[in-house]
């Protein structure tokens, strides 16, 4: 698909869309390299009816940060005083996450995570980027250290990634986008 149609299908399914939608598009983008993904890049999922849709939105999530292949960090979070930071993976318990998602949407919940976020903050990369097959398409992708998660990606142009989060006991993929943060 050409990249001003990839990015324009994408831009219609950003808002929410099928799985299966999402998924042929994400089918017909071409593989990135690892080089071609550092920097810092800014997040949002698209909505799919996947547990995890809006969820780290709800908690302030920035995106993500590639420095090279040893150097991925997975979360960042918007902090106080327009600052961005790198929260450590482990401690998120994504498995429990999983199966209480529902009721994560409460402000509460939210407020609790900002007060915590300074003691999960890390400055040490937490995953790596590889070249890795994903439904049948060798590209790269981000490897949480910590925990059972890739993140494959997809070219949609130079700075749009469309990504798709594989973890394991997850029935489907959550999908999202990065955008390459200009700052």
């Amino acid at each position: 698909m050409a990249a001003e149609n990839a990015g324009e299908r994408l831009r219609e399914l950003e808002p929410g869309a099928r799985l299966a939608d999402v998924l042929e598009l994400f089918d017909s983008l071409p593989p990135v390299r690892v080089e071609e993904l550092v920097g810092t890049w800014r997040g949002n999922g698209i909505d799919t009816g996947n547990p995890f849709d809006g969820l780290l939105e709800r908690f302030g999530w920035y995106g993500k940060r590639f420095g090279g292949p040893e150097d991925a960090h997975p979360l960042l979070f918007a902090a106080s005083g327009g600052r961005v930071v790198s929260i450590n993976p482990a401690f998120m318990p994504v498995g429990l996450m999983l199966g209480i998602a529902d009721k994560l949407n409460n402000p509460v919940v939210a407020k609790l995570f900002r007060i915590l976020m300074p003691l999960m903050t890390t400055s040490e990369a937490r995953a790596r980027l590889r070249m890795v097959e994903y439904r049948g398409v060798s590209s790269a992708a981000m490897v949480y250290d910590a925990l059972p998660i890739q993140d494959p990606f997809r070219k949609v142009d130079d700075d749009t990634l469309l990504c798709a989060m594989d973890l394991r006991g997850m029935a489907a993929p959550f999908v999202f986008v990065l955008r390459r943060d200009a700052a």
